[in-house]
């Protein structure tokens, strides 16, 4: 859980040691760590574990620059829930904050844990301190959402949180544009499991369902700490419903539902498809769930697929890591992971070394770009000032087939 993995510094930025925050040591004696939060317990552990091993790759491979740089491994998980948690993402907020070598947090993957941490980072006496992460879709972080957002994550007035993923606004609309004209559905159940999240994604599915002229016919939340769904999906069968939207992740007892789906309303495969969002991608039960089969899944991104074919960075360090550790990721996360860790990378390598100038870079000026020569999207990869999102926007459509997440077709975004 402590380990770091430290890249060799090639050289000493002088003018960095008289800004050295009070009370560390000079900045150019020191090495600055970037914390990665994830849940490393539960059914997401496995994705964690390949964005953590993709990281940690990645920069070892990396040219050094101005200041030695590790990364430090957090887990916002716990074992008896099999999730992230909400105490875990505070105290690991805390514990950010407290380390003094710490400059930078990638992560996390949750938009519910990323609520919870993003405003103690902001309010850092030695920042704000920057977080960027791989995987939060959930618009509110960054843009106007549910009451009081984003302004509520940055209370000292200046934002601190970037991400490097499409956000569920394009995600849950696209979903429906699907639904509607490839799948030609008409009447749809829409389920969310709770949390911010699902919340989102479903709640922006539901409303772009109501203009492509799909009928919604339940709008409603699963209980994750409930052992069967037998009876809401007889109450979605007696509803007439010819589509079925489940909003959440999978960690919150989505193989029981995806199980119960399938006894009550057939196959996937079958007049009364099952569509989920990248909060079931990625899952290992779920690759391998039968009752998965024939399920349709959108990303907010790019699959491993689409961008080992794109060449660059991508291929190269996917096949070191199918070298090192004899199988590719988890999941295109990894890849994300890498992303954002790029970012980081780009706004330390400008900074004076110090949380502030770090956060500084990023969100002053003309922010941090990542030329696609070295991006791993193999895009221009920029993160606007103003809001901390990024400029690339994709969005695939994928299905489960053979147990595998096999690419459909990319879907357009405004």
């Amino acid at each position: 859980m402590k380990r770091l993995m430290t890249v060799a510094v090639a050289g000493l930025v002088l003018a960095a040691a008289a800004c050295a925050e009070p009370g560390d040591l000079a900045v150019t004696q020191r090495t600055l760590v970037i914390g990665v939060d994830l849940p490393f317990q539960g059914a997401a552990g496995d994705t964690s574990e390949s964005v953590y091993k993709a990281v940690e790759l990645y920069l070892e491979q990396t040219p050094p620059g101005p200041y030695p740089v590790a990364i430090k491994r957090y887990d916002d998980s716990t074992a008896a829930k099999g999730s992230w948690d909400d105490a875990t993402c505070v105290r690991n907020a805390q514990d950010h904050v407290a380390n003094v070598d710490e400059v930078a947090v990638l992560g996390t993957a949750n938009s519910g844990c990323s609520k919870l941490e993003a405003p103690i980072l902001n309010q850092d006496p030695r920042g704000p301190m920057l977080m960027v992460s791989h995987s939060n879709t959930n618009p509110g972080l960054t843009k106007p959402w549910e009451q009081g957002e984003p302004g509520k994550y940055f209370p000292t007035g200046l934002r601190s949180y970037a991400r490097v993923i499409t956000t569920d606004d394009y995600q849950g609309a696209a979903a429906a544009q699907f639904a509607a004209r490839d799948l030609k559905v008409r009447r749809c159940a829409v389920l969310n499991d709770n949390q911010t999240y699902g919340q989102g994604v479903a709640r922006a599915f539901a409303d772009e369902a109501a203009r492509q002229g799909i009928a919604v016919v339940t709008n409603q939340a699963w209980d994750a700490r409930a052992t069967n769904y037998v009876a809401l999906f007889q109450a979605v069968r007696a509803a007439d419903a010819d589509c079925v939207y489940a909003g959440g992740i999978y960690d919150n007892n989505g193989g029981q539902l995806v199980k119960d789906k399938v006894e009550v309303l057939g196959a996937n495969t079958g007049p009364v498809p099952l569509i989920v969002p990248d909060g079931f991608f990625g899952f290992r039960d779920f690759q391998l769930l039968p009752a998965a089969e024939g399920a349709y899944l959108t990303f907010g991104g790019q699959g491993l697929d689409q961008l080992k074919a794109a060449g660059g960075v991508a291929t190269r360090l996917l096949a070191d890591y199918k070298s090192r550790y004899g199988a590719e990721p988890a999941s295109a996360y990894a890849l994300y992971g890498v992303q954002a860790l790029q970012v980081i990378l780009a706004a330390v390598a400008r900074s004076d070394g110090t949380r502030r100038g770090v956060r500084d870079q990023v969100f002053s000026g003309t922010g941090v770009t990542v030329p696609a020569a070295e991006a791993v999207l193999g895009k221009d990869v920029h993160i606007d000032p103003a809001t901390g999102d990024v400029n690339v926007r994709d969005l695939s459509v994928l299905r489960m087939t053979d147990g595998t997440e096999r690419f459909v077709k990319a879907w357009p975004l405004p």
